[in-house]
């Protein structure tokens, strides 16, 4: 019994020290897998942290039908974002679907959370509002972008504009601004001089904060060319005149300075603008909503350039805000004989010098299918 006894007491000293062992490696598994999670976790937040810790604000693309995963791989190859690989696992995990198409400024000193944001749309709800004001834009749609991305409705935006104490108050602090914007035929007195651009604006910002957020940066680029304002015959309102009649008339960069050019070759012969972007501005109508009739474009109105009365004359206030470049291409017009143009569908400008030229252009752009209608 007492050999017996010896053996079972040997086997469970045995199975004891087993045990052990494994306790011991389940243990030392368990602790691999905990430091394994760790440095999942670890390198997965570093991948999420902003690529830069200064600012740099860069312009981004987010192409009409892009899934939110070819957007990682564009974010990650212009270094906005660390990992695309990262990012994909934000996305899935937050469930993000879809992001709207636009064109974004967003700083590599943001981190992969904030990019999204921005891009969901969803930045003003934590930190305020990124909103993106394009070029070729009225005031009317300037309301309704603020109102779609703020608190703020367009009748709190109209309220400010038709302050006249506020308005006086801009009047003497920016330099650009004169009583020409005071005129009582004009719409908006603001109209043209809120530059177009991407803001980032605090949550529960105001109608005010916003104009006189959009006034300093026409005021940097304003500033830029103040020497050749300076010099030229025209009122600095004139030039901001023409230059939203440029934005809106030019597609292309490079043949807004040859459309300023024949603007002031009519300026100067006397004759009337003719811009049909004037006479959709003086009815309220939006480019690309409607033709208008023949009625319409005869309307006599201080905005309308396609009357006889107006032969000389500039439109009596802007008829839009506008880019650098329409800027530029009023300041330094390209010097021609021509005095009319037209546009195709393709966006090309044609110019000519007689209005026979330009009614030959017409009617073989109408022949070949190539003419504007909306």
């Amino acid at each position: 019994m007492n050999e017996v006894e010896t053996l079972t007491l040997e086997d469970e000293s045995n199975n004891n020290k087993k045990v052990k062992r494994k306790l011991k490696l389940w243990v030392k598994l368990l602790i691999f897998i905990i430091v394994i999670i760790l440095l999942v976790i670890i390198t997965y937040s570093y991948l999420l942290t902003p690529v830069k810790t200064k600012s740099e604000v860069i312009e981004f693309t987010v192409e009409s039908g892009s899934s939110v995963y070819n957007v990682g791989e564009k974010l990650s190859k212009q270094g906005i974002i660390r990992s695309s690989f990262a990012y994909k696992i934000y996305v899935k995990l937050n469930n993000i679907n879809e992001y709207k198409a636009g064109i974004y400024k967003l700083d590599k000193s943001y981190n992969t959370k904030d990019i999204v944001s921005i891009l969901t749309g969803n930045m003003y709800k934590e930190k305020g509002a990124y909103i993106t004001f394009k070029e070729g834009k009225t005031i009317r749609s300037v309301a309704k972008v603020i109102a779609k991305n703020t608190d703020i409705t367009t009748s709190d935006f109209y309220s400010a504009l038709e302050d006249n104490e506020y308005i006086d108050s801009l009047i003497d602090k920016y330099w650009f601004l004169t009583d020409d914007i005071k005129n009582k035929d004009i719409y908006y007195p603001l109209e043209g001089y809120l530059f177009p651009d991407t803001y980032q604006f605090k949550e529960n910002v105001t109608a005010r904060e916003i104009i006189e957020d959009m006034l300093e940066q026409s005021d940097k680029i304003f500033s830029k060319y103040k020497s050749l304002i300076d010099k030229s015959s025209y009122s600095i309102h004139e030039l901001v005149t023409l230059a939203s009649i440029v934005e809106a008339e030019g597609i292309y960069d490079n043949d807004r300075k040859e459309i300023a050019g024949v603007f002031y070759n009519r300026l100067k012969a006397g004759m009337s603008l003719g811009s049909d972007v004037t006479t959709y501005y003086a009815l309220k109508v939006d480019l690309g909503e409607r033709d208008l009739t023949s009625a319409e474009y005869n309307t006599i109105n201080p905005y309308n350039t396609r009357t006889s009365n107006m032969a000389g004359k500039l439109p009596i206030g802007p008829i839009c805000n506008f880019g650098e470049t329409s800027l530029e291409a009023v300041l330094n017009p390209t010097n021609s004989d021509y005095y009319y143009f037209v546009a195709d569908k393709s966006g090309k400008t044609h110019f000519t010098r007689t209005y026979e030229e330009h009614q030959k252009i017409i009617t073989e752009l109408k022949a070949a299918g190539n003419w504007i209608e909306w």
